[in-house]
């Protein structure tokens, strides 16, 4: 796995983490202000959802790595 395909790989998995850790925690406010969606959290908390998703991101990156690297799974044709 060259540096490219490594990132790649991680953008796409960060992206993938982000979407499923939204959810995480939101509470919808009782009384909605005018001009705000009524789906709109409270208090998003997104710089510790970043970080919950870089963290998840990188664990799921180095399982990959290793398994990519080790040639448990591998898709080119037997020599």
């Amino acid at each position: 796995m060259t540096w490219v395909t490594g990132t790649v790989l991680y953008i796409v998995i960060w992206w993938l983490v982000l979407f499923t850790v939204l959810p995480w925690g939101v509470k919808v406010p009782d009384k909605v202000e005018p001009g705000m969606a009524t789906s709109a959290p409270e208090q998003p908390r997104m710089w510790l959802k970043l970080g919950i998703t870089s963290g998840i991101s990188a664990l799921i990156w180095s399982i990959c790595y290793l398994i990519i690297t080790s040639d448990l799974i591998t898709l080119r044709p037997p020599p």
